[in-house]
């Protein structure tokens, strides 16, 4: 995206100040436990958080664990989420992975990352995600937002999503680790928007590297 590496005295008064606008940032998948935030956030790959949400709540009411996924199946499961793009192999997966956790977890979601990215539809984004809100681990799950806010930015620029992590792994502050992907997310979805970024109002601007800043309408 043409910008300049963020320079690292500039990284913590970065997140500072998004910690400062927002001093408790969580998901905005709507979930109850581990096992439905797993769900969630596998439904959400190329979906949006709010139509995630829509089909999940009824959903949620009454499946709460691998167990009674199982028992709904893959048919009951794709009635709920037929609205969420590639409904057809989302709900194989979530009926996969539900069983799984069952045969082999005792129904619970295991704590580690590599055993997660075993699961039916779980990469590594879906368990980082996963890692970082159910247990409070400092990952950094990179998203399209993420990728875009990290190259335009300066503050974690990569040619993939792999590169971009790897960036924000060296170069994150201690303190704003555990909440960083989140400031990052909400700060693209809202902010540091894909097709016109709204610098004139962003808390940042002065410390992003981004040549073409937009100016309010």
């Amino acid at each position: 995206m043409g910008s300049r590496l963020m320079a690292r005295a500039f990284i913590f008064e970065f997140f500072r100040r998004l910690a400062e606008a927002n001093p408790a940032p969580v998901t905005e998948l709507e979930y109850d436990n581990d096992y439905q935030l797993l769900v969630a956030v596998v439904l959400s790959a190329q979906a949006t958080d709010k139509g995630v949400n829509k089909a999940t709540r009824a959903l949620f009411e009454t499946v709460k664990t691998p167990a009674a996924m199982v028992a709904l199946g893959e048919d009951g499961l794709k009635a709920h989420i037929k609205t969420i793009g590639l409904f057809n192999a989302k709900a194989k997966n979530v009926i996969a992975l539900s069983e799984i956790l069952v045969r082999d977890h005792g129904g619970a979601v295991p704590r580690d990352r590599d055993m997660l990215t075993t699961l039916p539809g779980v990469g590594r984004k879906t368990a980082n995600v996963v890692m970082n809100t159910a247990f409070g681990e400092e990952t950094f799950a990179v998203d399209t937002h993420i990728f875009r806010v990290g190259n335009r930015t300066g503050l974690a620029p990569g040619k993939n999503v792999d590169a971009v992590e790897n960036r924000l792994e060296k170069r994150v502050p201690a303190p704003f680790r555990r909440d960083a992907h989140h400031w990052l997310i909400l700060h693209g979805r809202y902010i540091c928007k894909a097709r016109r970024p709204e610098c004139w109002r962003c808390p940042v601007s002065d410390l992003c590297q981004y040549k073409d800043k937009s100016h309010a309408p």
